[in-house]
This record gives C-alpha cells, sequence and structure tokens, in this order.
C-alpha cells in the first residue's frame, strides 16, 4: 500500500520573508557597529561580522554585496539618527537662536555618544568609501533645518542679516565638528560634558554673536 502523499506546507507570506530579511539586516548592521567601536572604522570586516553572525562570509552577499554597500547602510544609518535627534531637539526648543543651539548641541551629542559611526559620517576614516546620493539625504534634511532656524533668528533679530547663509551654517557645522573631532581624539571615553572639549560648546551662541552681531535697537528718545 502506498503511502499517501503529503501535502506541501504553504510558502512563507511575502511580508513574513521581507520582515525576517529586514531583521538579519539590522543584525549585522548591529554587529559591524560593535566592531568599528571596538576595532575601528577601518577594521571592519565582512569575514569578522560572518564570524560573528555564525554564517560562511558568501552568505553576506545576500545582503550587502560588498563592503563598501556595507558602509554606505552604516552612514546611512548614522545619518538618520543623528537627525533624528537634531530634529526633534530643534522642534523642543524655542524659535531662533535657541533652536540653532539645541540643534547644534544634539548633533554634536550624538557624535560624542556614537564615535565610531559619527566618523564615518565627519571625517574620512575610509578614504576609498563614497556615500550614496540615498546615503546623504538625511544630511541635507538636517542642513535645511538648521538654515531656516537661522533665518528665524535673523528675523527675530538675534542674529545679524548675515546669519541667514550658507556660510552661517558652514560655521556652526565646523564648530560642531571641531568639538566632536577633538573629543574623539584626545579623549574618546569621555562622556558629554565632562573633559576639556564638550562643556564649552554653549559658548557657540556667543560666537554666533560675535561674528554676526544683531541689529542695535534704536534709542528710545524722551518725549
Amino acid at each position: 500500500m502506498s503511502s499517501p502523499t503529503q501535502t506541501p506546507p504553504p510558502p512563507e507570506p511575502v511580508d513574513r520573508r521581507a520582515r525576517r530579511r529586514q531583521e538579519t539586516i539590522e543584525e549585522i548592521l548591529d554587529i559591524a557597529e560593535a566592531v568599528m567601536d571596538a576595532e575601528g572604522v577601518n577594521a571592519l570586516s565582512l569575514s569578522e561580522i560572518a564570524r560573528r553572525l555564525g554564517v560562511q562570509p558568501p552568505s553576506l552577499y545576500t545582503y550587502f554585496p560588498s563592503l563598501m554597500a556595507l558602509y554606505d547602510a552604516l552612514f546611512e544609518r548614522g545619518a538618520r539618527a543623528h537627525v533624528e535627534k537634531s530634529s526633534a531637539a530643534l522642534a523642543a526648543a524655542p524659535p531662533g537662536l535657541a533652536a540653532v543651539v539645541a540643534w547644534g548641541e544634539a548633533e554634536t551629542r550624538w557624535a560624542v555618544e556614537h564615535q565610531a559611526l559619527a566618523q564615518l559620517l565627519y571625517q574620512r576614516a575610509v578614504p576609498s568609501f563614497v556615500p550614496s546620493e540615498q546615503a546623504m539625504a538625511p544630511h541635507m534634511s538636517a542642513w535645511r533645518d538648521l538654515r531656516a532656524a537661522l533665518g528665524e533668528a535673523v528675523r527675530l533679530g538675534e542674529l545679524g542679516p548675515g546669519a541667514d547663509s550658507d556660510e552661517a551654517a558652514w560655521l556652526v557645522i565646523i564648530w560642531n565638528n571641531g568639538i566632536f573631532a577633538c573629543t574623539a581624539a584626545n579623549e574618546p571615553g569621555c562622556t558629554w560634558g565632562d573633559g576639556r572639549f564638550t562643556p564649552h560648546f554653549p559658548k557657540v551662541v556667543n560666537l554666533l554673536t560675535s561674528v554676526y552681531p544683531p541689529p542695535a535697537k534704536p534709542r528710545r528718545t524722551k518725549a
């Protein structure tokens, strides 16, 4: 007597497969961050990630065709994370100069707290890596937020007209990145608000008002 034909299991739903794939991608990115945190941004390798994930290196090509593709995904992850923090800080602050400072502090604080990703974002830690337009897109959103906050500070009379410019936005970014770079190079284990560099961040507002002094208020004349 022949055995009854077994009915094959139903195919896995597409959305479940997609979810599992995304979960694996996130796990790979988590491992990659851990490697960079411990060994340095340039120490990242697909073979080390495969070892920690418990798979053969060729299996990773299903998710990332090359090491540069993995760096690109890490860059985008970092860009989205820091923009999320800076945008939330800006939205919670009063409009104008206070929002500019809140934006900058949130961005710089995130960089100090996530130094490996920040080095990938702000420094040429991997000289051969060039981020894709998709990975760079969150940076453009952050730039627009900063420009809008500077423009509002000018409108409120807190900064001079010259602050409503790309030049002023670049100065803010230079100050922010300078604090991060000094911290990462000299005090990599330092937390925000401690050490020789991060406590000076509040002075950025003084630098802005010094470079772009607000217009003088007209004197009141006695009747």
